[in-house]
């Protein structure tokens, strides 16, 4: 008997699928941080799964993430070219907060004192200029080693053109100095741009030591437990990869956890035919949301940790599917400020002690305080059933807020889940809107353990005309996992004019990145005929800084149909194309590695549209303030395709809730997927 599992551990709970007989199954556990791997195993011990039978493990995580947010990484050291120690205090001069004099940049992760210059110089043809010189290496190392470092960065100038430098700086420092970590600019990235690639190679060597503690306990943890193999590691590109691959690439599962379930929401969409997509993930603390596209998710090369309105953040050069993050989840914190306005996260009150309905301690009220307070989630099914929720407790809370607005208590959570909301909605429009889409035009695809509470008031502040829950939607992104090839990518500065006589140059460079792709993935155990490849260029009007990402055919580009492609997608984007000349300057290999997987199997027909059979009780619920309404229960697990049901109503599974407005009718496709239709005004 053989078994799929993924595995995704979120801020707040760890989430496990498992595919056994044909059938999917889903179970939560606490996450616990900092042991994480320990929530992982109490999840698998809740499933009552013996790792012996398993024959694919899929995961996904926040650790990377959480480290770089929390500070927790290892004192970082950098070896750069002569003259450019401070690159990284330079950085650029994209400050958000523009109106404000004292503006500060974000502090590097690296300390000037730790900054060392190396003699070196090789030009942006990658010639070298100034030979490489040791002299005075091993000094500087004892002086590293003294100061307690534990990783070191190594970025040196133009090393994307031709990294020998950094090779053989790199063999020296392990030669000198073996424990310690040491990551080379060219090994995370291969594309111009000097500070944005030196912050890429020490972010990852921040990170390196404690994610290759964590990969290789939870490996060694998984095997003592029975696993035949090693796991698959989700990584930010939407693809997963042998945790060997990733051990010497950290910086690649800077966004582990989240993206899986967009990559899910892609999957699915092609099953049941939607190809215009956003995706919504709200768990426990945080939103995620992206957009898909025809069909197609968006990964970029220029992802920013901490950015915001006033710090321009940290860039990371690594492919990441193109996700916006905010902090509001079920757990986040209701406050009021200094001004006495009610604000939502981004604080959360994560699974220790988590909101006050849990009883663990918990004072602050919470999103899921409030979705309680109102009727929205099921008292006698909270958490799957395993906690009894502390109602007086949860209105007590909501109460003492309640006095200092003046207010009661019902219309603070109110005011909670309308906060949250209309952060959601900013977070959903810097997707759609802000990057020249109309979200009329797609489809909101709501998952996690909070999206389909939120889903259609959401759908309906920006005139969405339709939700999808799919299903298993509140452990949306462990079962995405199991629907993934193994991916890798490869990103190169090539600079050359988008024109014909300049089309068989491209195709040879493509040929080369295709070539070390195809090396590595058969070192992965990979033939040929299981893998596949998509090609991207950058490219940009001569003159410009920044480029957008042109889809090529997989064979025999046409430089018309990609210079009518490069204009639409600049169009949309910047709302004007140029009658002017266009360059590449970068291309984007693409390939995957396809691994089994269990096809989903249609659920059987309802006999009609009717769904009573469905229909497990009913409840006062209080959707709109001061209107509570005796509102019909469903099973979601009872609803079938072909029926039909008419709001209000609340549908329950074990690990979410789905909130259907009134004068909003619910469709269930072949697969049991939700169809929300909201009326359009």
């Amino acid at each position: 008997m053989s078994i799929r599992i993924a595995t995704d551990i979120g801020g707040t709970f760890t989430d496990l699928v498992y595919l056994k007989q044909g059938q999917v199954h889903a179970v939560k556990a606490d996450t616990t941080p900092p042991h994480f791997h320990l929530g992982l195993l109490d999840a698998v011990d809740k499933a009552g799964i013996d790792l012996r039978e398993v024959d694919f493990f899929a995961h996904g995580s926040t650790v990377v993430i959480n480290t770089l947010t929390e500070r927790k990484g290892v004192k970082t050291a950098l070896l750069t070219t002569a003259g450019f120690r401070d690159v990284l205090e330079i950085a650029r001069g994209n400050t958000p907060d523009i109106f404000n004099p004292r503006y500060s940049k974000p502090r590097p992760f690296v300390p000037r004192h730790l900054r060392c210059e190396v003699r070196e110089r090789i030009d942006h043809r990658g010639e070298v200029v100034v030979p490489l010189s040791l002299e005075g290496l091993a000094d500087t190392l004892d002086r590293l080693r003294v100061e307690g470092v534990g990783a070191v960065a190594i970025c040196l100038l133009h090393a994307y053109r031709n990294p020998a430098h950094e090779l053989a700086l790199k063999t020296a420092v392990l030669a000198h100095w073996p424990e310690v970590a040491v990551v080379a600019s060219h090994e995370v990235s291969r594309v111009w741009r000097e500070y944005e690639r030196c912050s890429t190679a020490v972010l990852s060597a921040y990170v390196m030591p404690s994610t290759s503690n964590y990969l290789d306990q939870l490996g060694k943890r998984l095997k003592q437990r029975g696993l035949p193999g090693a796991p698959f590691i989700m990584k930010s590109n939407g693809g997963i990869a042998p945790l060997a691959a990733v051990r010497a690439d950290p910086i690649s599962l800077v966004e582990s956890g989240p993206v899986s379930g967009i990559l899910g929401a892609q999957v699915y969409g092609a099953l049941i035919g939607e190809s215009q997509l956003i995706a919504l993930d709200i768990g426990g603390t945080t939103a995620k949301c992206s957009l898909i596209d025809q069909g197609r998710v968006t990964i970029t090369n220029d992802y920013v940790i901490e950015r915001g309105p006033t710090s321009a953040g940290y860039p990371i050069m690594t492919p990441v599917v193109d996700i916006v993050e905010i902090g509001n989840g079920g757990g986040s914190i209701a406050w009021l400020d200094e001004a006495g306005s009610l604000r939502v996260g981004p604080e959360s009150a994560g699974a220790m002690p988590g909101p006050v309905a849990y009883g663990r301690g918990g004072k602050a009220p919470t999103t899921t305080d409030a979705n309680l307070a109102t009727g929205r989630i099921n008292p006698d099914g909270f958490a799957g059933g395993t906690i009894m929720p502390d109602l007086d407790a949860v209105r007590a809370a909501f109460d003492t807020i309640g006095q200092r607005l003046e207010l009661d208590g019902m219309a603070v959570a109110h005011g909670v889940l309308q906060i949250a909301n209309a952060n959601m909605v900013n977070a959903l429009k810097l997707v759609s809107v802000n990057r020249g889409h109309d979200p009329r035009e797609f489809a909101l695809m709501a998952f996690g353990g909070g999206g389909a509470l939120h889903a259609t008031a959401l759908a309906a502040e920006l005139g969405i005309p339709k939700v999808i829950v799919p299903p298993y939607a509140g452990v949306f992104s462990a079962w995405g996992m199991l629907m993934l090839d193994v991916r890798r990518d490869a990103i190169r500065t090539h600079v050359q004019p988008l024109a014909q006589d300049g089309m068989a140059a491209l195709e040879r460079a493509f040929e080369g990145l295709r070539e070390e792709a195809e090396t590595a993935f058969r070192q992965d155990g990979f033939a040929a005929g299981q893998l596949r490849f998509e090609r991207y260029v950058d490219a940009r009007y001569v003159g410009q800084e920044h480029a957008v990402k042109v889809a090529l055919p997989e064979q025999g580009a046409d430089a018309a149909e990609a210079l009518e492609r490069f204009h639409r997608i600049h169009e949309q984007a910047y709302a004007f194309r140029l009658d002017a000349p266009v360059e590449v300057v970068g291309l984007h290999l693409a390939g995957f590695g396809a691994v089994p997987k269990s096809p989903m199997a249609p659920l059987p027909a309802a006999v009609g549209p009717s769904a009573i059979a469905a229909l497990a009780g009913e409840r006062m619920v209080e959707l709109l303030p001061g209107q509570p309404e005796t509102t019909p229960v469903y099973a979601r697990a009872r609803l079938l395709p072909g029926m039909e049901l008419h709001g209000p109503a609340i549908i329950e599974e074990a690990t979410t809730t789905t909130v259907v407005g009134r004068g909003e009718r619910v469709e269930i496709d072949r697969f049991g997927g939700l169809h929300i239709h909201l009326p359009q005004l």
